[in-house]
Parts: structure tokens; sequence; C-alpha cells
């Protein structure tokens, strides 16, 4: 089920640098190398397909950018949430902050 508006500011809240992007929620992480940047892609990734659902995903050098939404609802839900979740978890495996 879609959030609304006000639900996804809320949430949102909770979770600095993260921003509602179109009908996503985004945010960027910068690593302290290119290894650490491939290895948080790789551990979500993981997590992603553990649980059936997935961001999208730029890299550019140390920076990651990781954009969640449902497709399939065309917009944000909850299941995106769990996502900022594990990307928060895995950026600080590998040293991924603002």
């Amino acid at each position: 089920m879609l959030l609304s508006q006000t639900d996804i500011e809320a949430r949102l809240k909770q979770h600095p640098g993260w921003m509602l992007d179109g009908g996503a929620v985004a945010r960027e992480f910068t690593f302290p190398s290119f290894p650490d940047a491939v290895a948080f892609v790789t551990r979500l990734g993981f997590d992603a397909e553990a649980a059936d659902h997935h961001p999208d995903l730029v890299v550019s050098y140390r920076r990651v950018t990781v954009r969640w939404s449902t497709h399939s609802e065309g917009g944000v839900t909850e299941k995106d949430f769990a996502g900022v979740e594990q990307a928060e978890r895995a950026a600080a495996r590998f040293g991924g902050g603002a």
C-alpha cells in the first residue's frame, strides 16, 4: 500500500540524508574508497535479493546513490523504508556517510 505524503515526510525525519525524489526515496552515500563503495553495493544487493525488493543504484567512484520505490505500487511503501534501513546498516559497515 502506498504511503501518504504526510507519512513519507514523517518517516524521512527519522532517516537523515534521505529525501523524496519523485516517486522514490533517495540518498547519496560517500565511502572512504572505491572498494568500500563496491562492497556496500554488493552487501546491499544480497540484502535486497533476500527481501525480493531491489533499489536503483548508481556508483560514481566513492559515491553511491540509492533510490527505493515500489514499482508495482507506483510509489513509496513500507518496503522502501525497510530498504532504507538495510542501506543504512550496510553503509555503516563500510564507512559510508553523507
